[in-house]
């Protein structure tokens, strides 16, 4: 018998009811999905004045890493702009740099910060912790040119969406573990947090077509463990498994109620305060996976966006860092 699960936002169930869902993913499918054309960059940088630059950085077993940066035109550098480095969401599977790039490139609209978003490598190409890894050297970069950048390196945060979210954290935890660099916040929008797929929601959006159901969830954890057992799998990958929360910068996560993350997201954050740590966390009532990213106009989209916001302008204020 399937679960009893909420309700969608009725604006979003009607805007969801023309796009095509899926149950589950597979090697043939997801073939598929990368031939898709990649997001339109240069269209969402038209009218904007904002001056981009293309870098690669070395990663730890020598490949090349691609990252974007994105800065407000004619901006003074010697002044130190916030920066938001910026992982991606696709399941780990998918995407790339550009995928949903317009939530932080509205925050470089808003407030000035130099956007930076990284090309990690994909599952199953990549495994392990090679995703989170990449992500990493990135972030030692931008610390480690934060005057060419022009950037203030006590306000860089690390954000990311679905799997960028679970990167995002995986980053933050490794670089508290390092000592190295300093981020002064993490922003986890529906973040993908724990690869063990147990919880009510999960199990609540499993077998009928969606965003982002349980089983296509199964497949890019599968794709990106590459055959780790349980008991081998690192916080740094499954960010949920981390047995110490503290002494994290401070976090914000969001996720739907309607969504296969709810649950451990919810739990993170029940984590971090419990390790003493500052967390703001907002469930949208009637959000299924993405939806402020696939649905901006909606009005929960809208609030969800606004109130990201509101508390990156708290954070990035002087009074915040100083």
């Amino acid at each position: 018998m399937a679960l009893a699960r909420p309700d969608l936002d009725p604006e979003l169930r009607a805007l969801l009811a023309d796009m095509p869902l899926m149950t589950h993913l597979s090697p043939e499918v997801l073939a598929q999905l990368r031939q898709l054309p990649p997001t339109p960059v240069d269209t969402l940088l038209e009218g904007r004045p904002v001056d981009r630059r293309e870098v690669t950085v070395p990663s730890g077993d020598g490949a090349q890493i691609p990252l974007s940066i994105f800065s407000p035109a004619g901006a003074d550098r010697s002044t130190g702009a916030p920066c938001v480095y910026w992982m991606h969401g696709g399941g780990m599977v998918m995407g790339d740099r550009f995928s949903q790039i317009d939530i932080p490139l509205e925050w470089l609209d808003r407030f000035g910060a130099v956007v930076i978003s990284v090309d990690y490598r994909l599952a199953p190409d990549a495994t392990g912790t090679t995703l989170v890894d990449d992500c990493y050297q990135g972030l030692l970069w931008i610390a480690e040119h934060a005057d060419d950048l022009g950037i203030d390196p006590a306000r860089i945060v690390v954000a990311g969406v679905s799997a960028g979210g679970g990167l995002a954290a995986g980053v933050t935890l490794m670089a508290r573990d390092r000592g190295t660099p300093a981020i002064a916040a993490q922003m986890l929008v529906c973040p993908m947090l724990d690869h063990r797929n147990t919880t009510t929601a999960s199990r609540q959006y499993s077998g009928t077509p969606g965003v982002w159901t349980r089983e296509m969830n199964e497949f890019g954890w599968r794709s990106v463990l590459g055959g780790l057992e349980d008991a081998q799998v690192p916080g740094y990958i499954s960010p949920a498994v981390a047995d110490d929360l503290s002494s994290l910068p401070t976090t914000y996560i969001d996720v739907g109620s309607a969504e296969v993350f709810r649950d451990e997201d919810v739990d993170y954050a029940t984590r971090i305060w419990a390790a003493g740590g500052q967390a703001e966390l907002h469930v949208w009532a009637g959000g299924f996976h993405g939806f402020d990213a696939l649905y901006p106009q909606a009005r929960v989209s809208a609030g969800a966006r606004r109130t990201r916001n509101d508390w990156l302008a708290r954070v990035l204020s002087p009074a915040s860092v100083a």
